[in-house]
């Protein structure tokens, strides 16, 4: 059996193994894949396994020995599911396995905005705490978590991990969510999005994308936040509007935002985010600390096993 991964460097750039993979058939491991060689690549394959390159009609025509396509990610808009469903390839993904670690991020981001840690440790290391006249000094505003209000758009696995988080710091914590939650702690209050918006001090987007919240954190979704707000984005770019938040934060509306996402993976070098004031952006990272990885490679290979033995895990066709 030829198993074919297509851009395997995001998920393992080496610090893992693919021997769980490699013992169930004959392997070819590609860093990544441009979509000039994906047909070749995938040649006679029966298993590929793609995070970011196209599956799209025109492939699957040209590659018939294909049976099985497992995205190594949650999302699976790299893959066209009306062409999977007429020639029978199987499509799985990987859902659930960054919880712990995207949670993570949104304080990563939040601490850095409210504590600024790093500039304080570059100040004592430049000898500015050697110089100083007092046995303490801040370079920036310090601000405490606890009493704020954080509201979380999207209440699935991550945004109530989000929310436990908050809460064990003392934050208060409120949510929107599609459907009504039953299930939560009674402290957690469900509430529409306009009144999370003007209530929150720090508001997380936790929520997946669709075509009908695609740049729905606009100029008048910004408007309604309180001025000195901060906004945290580990969910998906294209939900905010960039332009218009790059406005917010330039003229000093919104305090701050932290971002893991952009609307387009590297970003054009005119981003407006890439320059707006106080505007803090990581590379995509929240999903990406070992553990999780670690977790997805166990899940992709399970969703594997399951599919030989013709059983279903994770099929999203």
């Amino acid at each position: 059996m030829k198993i074919v991964v297509l851009d395997g460097y995001t998920l393992n750039p080496g610090d893992l193994s693919w021997n769980a993979l490699k013992a169930i058939g004959d392997c070819e491991i590609y860093d990544r894949t441009p979509a000039s060689l994906t047909v070749e690549r995938i040649g006679d394959a029966e298993i590929v396994l793609t995070n970011k390159v196209v599956i799209d009609e025109a492939v699957l025509k040209a590659c018939p020995a294909m049976k099985y396509v497992g995205v190594l990610a949650t999302g699976y808009n790299v893959i066209d599911l009306e062409a999977t469903r007429k020639t029978g390839v199987v499509i799985t993904n990987i859902p659930a396995y960054s919880t712990d670690s995207v949670a993570q991020m949104v304080f990563a981001h939040l601490l850095h905005i409210t504590n600024q840690v790093h500039l304080h440790a570059k100040a004592v290391s430049q000898g500015d705490w050697v110089k100083s006249k007092d046995f303490s000094f801040c370079v920036s505003p310090q601000a405490e978590l606890c009493g704020k209000t954080l509201g979380i758009v999207g209440f699935g696995q991550i945004g109530r991990k989000v929310a436990a988080i908050g809460s064990a710091l003392g934050m208060k914590i409120i949510f929107q969510n599609r459907s009504v939650k039953t299930d939560v702690p009674k402290e957690f209050i469900q509430c529409q999005l306009d009144e999370l918006l003007t209530q929150s001090d720090i508001v997380s987007l936790n929520c997946p994308l669709t075509d009908s919240n695609a740049g729905f954190i606009n100029e008048s979704k910004l408007a309604l936040m309180k001025p000195g707000s901060i906004l945290i984005n580990t969910g998906r770019g294209p939900l905010i509007n960039e332009q218009d938040l790059a406005d917010s934060l330039n003229r000093g509306h919104l305090a701050a935002a932290g971002l893991d996402v952009l609307s387009t993976e590297p970003p054009a070098a005119d981003n407006p985010l890439l320059e707006a004031k106080n505007c803090h952006i990581t590379p995509h990272i929240a999903w990406a600390t070992k553990e999780s990885r670690q977790r997805l490679m166990n899940i992709a290979v399970d969703n594997l096993k399951a599919f030989l033995n013709r059983k279903k895990l994770n099929v999203i066709n």
